[in-house]
């Protein structure tokens, strides 16, 4: 497996980050400050999944200067991501309309992160883009306390919240989601959601549900969706994936049955493909204009490995 993952996942998104996290020293109130008063501290602006970033002559920019940061106005919250040396990279929530005024302006462009992602606009800063958007979209969800109700506040440079009136502590939540390809002989099942654009076939994929392993979730989805009954689970690779805020963790698996029962409330179609169509569809020379997601998704690359190595990836 490992010849396969050096080359293909050099193009996978949300991956790779070069931040120091510091998750022992987030505490650290006059480290944290230091690091934001420093002169290449940084931050990212996002307003949900929209990211705004700063027009340099014909680039944009996905870092700003805290002081392009304060023509903003005051965020909603504010979380570290890392450090870069001493320097700090934040990212801060601002609203909606705040984002529209910053792009009728004229020196910021608003993109949301997905498209940002597909058009390569921010591909180094993507994995701190993924840990800003998840932070801040869990704060926005998880204001009040879930053991008592009452309101908390941010702790940890925004990696806490904790609950003053029962003394109780959160951290943010990131949803385990399995995505994989069955595997019959020489070909594999690619299916179809209906939230996919024309013509796009992908993995099956589902959430880990309490007191299931993955490869019990693996062997759960998979039968669900299409009716096919799973053996060996191989794994493949993860990635986080902040839609809205998740980890896909993505495997190969034996088919040990091949009549198709599909679930039509989940997919709009789902049907064996064989390897040389699967390798059409990847090159995007399909007779039929079928393809599968581009490099930045997991889905590409366990689909890629299946192509090169057909069932071997099972071993």
């Amino acid at each position: 497996m490992n010849e396969i993952l050096t080359e293909p996942l050099i193009s996978l998104g949300y991956v790779g980050s070069t931040l120091d996290r510091i998750a022992e020293q987030r505490g650290n109130t006059a480290l944290i400050m230091k690091a934001m008063a420093h002169a290449d501290a940084r931050i990212h602006a996002l307003a949900g999944d929209v990211i705004l970033l700063k027009k340099r002559g014909e680039k944009l920019d996905a870092l700003l200067s805290p002081a392009e940061a304060r023509s903003l106005g005051d965020p909603i919250e504010s979380v570290l991501i890392g450090l870069k040396g001493e320097a700090a990279h934040t990212g801060i929530s601002v609203s909606p309309e705040t984002a529209e005024r910053a792009k009728a302006g004229g020196e910021f462009a608003a993109i949301d992160l997905r498209s940002v992602a597909v058009q390569g606009l921010a591909n180094e800063h993507l994995p701190s883009l993924a840990t800003a958007k998840a932070l801040l979209m869990w704060h926005a969800q998880h204001g009040f306390c879930a053991k008592c109700g009452a309101k908390t506040k941010i702790e940890q440079a925004g990696w806490r919240r904790d609950c003053g009136n029962c003394g109780a502590t959160h951290f943010p939540r990131t949803d385990p989601c399995v995505i994989m390809l069955a595997i019959d002989n020489d070909r594999c099942l690619l299916g179809r959601s209906p939230r996919f654009l024309p013509n796009m076939w992908s993995c099956l994929a589902g959430f880990v549900e309490p007191g299931e392993s993955f490869e019990e979730a693996v062997r759960r989805e998979t039968f669900e969706e299409s009716g096919l009954k799973i053996g060996r689970v191989s794994y493949f690779a993860s990635q986080p994936w902040p839609f809205p805020m998740s980890v896909m963790i993505g495997f190969h698996a034996e088919a040990k049955t091949t009549e198709l029962n599909i679930d039509w409330k989940e997919l709009e179609g789902a049907r064996w493909f064989a390897r040389d169509e699967v390798k059409l569809m990847l090159a995007g020379k399909h007779p039929d204009g079928l393809f599968v997601p581009p490099p930045i998704a997991i889905a590409h690359h366990i689909i890629r490995a299946f192509a090169e190595k057909g069932s071997r990836v099972l071993d």
